[in-house]
């Protein structure tokens, strides 16, 4: 049952990439971090013992395919997998490519922003920007992967 209090809830929480009757998997659309990708569970429940053992094996196969689908089309150094729900306690996931050129690394996307040079801010820019082209068909990969497997 929907939250009227949820953001969650009440918004796809980003651009749909796909969804089934149990979840959705959005991109966050984050300026900084292209290829940020969220995975949502569609039923409001905060915690991932508020599901069976079934749903939580098709949500944690969901977020794993999505992180496979991240380091094959967009090669990052690193992915970040996290689910917190302090802020928005409604169960889902991020993935987040992450680079070592990004501006919070090797900290969370979280943090506080450290103050970087302007050689630093302009290779962080490149990459964004080809990251960016890439989205595109790490999106498509994504949705076919998603279709194939599930």
């Amino acid at each position: 049952m929907p939250n009227i209090d949820c953001q969650l809830c009440q918004t796809p929480g980003g651009t749909v990439l796909w969804q089934n009757q149990h979840l959705r998997v959005i991109d966050a659309c984050d300026a900084l971090y292209p290829g940020f990708t969220r995975v949502i569970w569609a039923a409001h429940v905060v915690e991932m013992t508020d599901l069976t053992s079934a749903e939580q094996a098709e949500l944690l196969r969901v977020v794993l395919l999505v992180e496979q689908v991240q380091r094959t089309a967009l090669k990052p150094d690193k992915v970040n997998l996290a689910a917190f729900g302090n802020v928005v306690p409604h169960l889902h996931w991020h993935v987040i490519p992450r680079w070592q050129d990004d501006p919070h690394f090797p900290q969370a996307v979280w943090a506080a922003l450290p103050s970087a040079d302007a050689a630093a801010q302009a290779a962080q820019q490149a990459r964004r920007a080809r990251v960016q082209q890439q989205l595109s068909a790490y999106h498509q990969a994504l949705v076919a992967r998603l279709e194939s497997t599930l």
